[in-house]
């Protein structure tokens, strides 16, 4: 047989007189009543464990709570017949009431297609009645001898037609709707705001609106300022030459 080293054993003895040290002291301590849990508790302990009544001091009503007859240990008693028990240690902060906060969106379908499906229903009946009570505002066959005057484009077209009257056509008819094409384009890059409330759009909100505006002003110069030979006129002096 290996023989053990003698540091080992020197060890091994050590940690068994440590061990039989400690046992003593803890026996000790239990005999003199040196013990972390509070006399009362050991003595309601006790009570439960001889099967007597445990009365409950901390409520001032004296409610008792009686052991069954059949057995020593108490209904409500845990584990070795222990009536107090600590279930967990519950961190502070680490319950947290986390509510999600209110987003102002919806889904497409069906909340926004289901609008415009209806929106356009309406929309068709409503020109298929008109269509079909009001007659089209159709004038004579047309006189390739006489050339109307004023002669105006239809209605979409009279801001453009109004800007052929201040700029050179090159610069009316190409460069400035080029420009504003080119600005619409860009305007999402200019703007990255998230949300869709007015309010918070107003760079967005300006520019559409100075377009608006300038468009509108154009085309009710021509529709009703304009009169023979496309000049400038006063509607409420000269009449209105203007249809549709």
């Amino acid at each position: 047989m290996t023989e053990i080293p003698e540091h080992l054993l020197k060890r091994a003895q050590a940690a068994r007189e440590k061990a039989a040290a400690e046992a003593g002291a803890s026996t000790e301590g239990e005999a003199s009543g040196d013990s972390r849990i509070p006399a009362h508790l050991l003595e309601r302990s006790k009570a439960a464990k001889a099967g007597g009544s445990v009365a409950v001091a901390d409520k001032p009503t004296g409610v008792a709570v009686a052991a069954p007859a059949e057995g020593n240990i108490p209904m409500a008693a845990g584990p070795g017949g222990h009536t107090q028990r600590l279930l967990t240690v519950v961190k502070s902060g680490s319950i947290q009431d986390v509510k999600s906060e209110p987003v102002d969106k919806v889904h497409t379908w069906p909340h926004l297609l289901a609008v415009e499906f209806v929106a356009s229903l309406a929309c068709t009946a409503f020109l298929f009645l008109f269509s079909w009570v009001v007659n089209a505002p159709l004038l004579q066959a047309a006189n390739f001898n006489q050339t109307p005057n004023p002669s105006k484009a239809p209605w979409y077209f009279l801001g453009l037609q109004e800007l052929l009257t201040m700029f050179h056509p090159m610069i009316a008819g190409v460069t400035l709707p080029t420009v504003g094409l080119v600005a619409l384009m860009f305007a999402p890059f200019l703007d990255k705001t998230v949300s869709n409330k007015p309010e918070d759009r107003k760079f967005m909100t300006s520019m559409f609106t100075i377009f608006l505006m300038f468009w509108a002003v154009l085309v009710i110069v021509s529709s009703f300022f304009r009169g023979p030979g496309y000049n400038f006129t006063f509607p409420w002096r000269d009449g209105i030459f203007f249809e549709l």
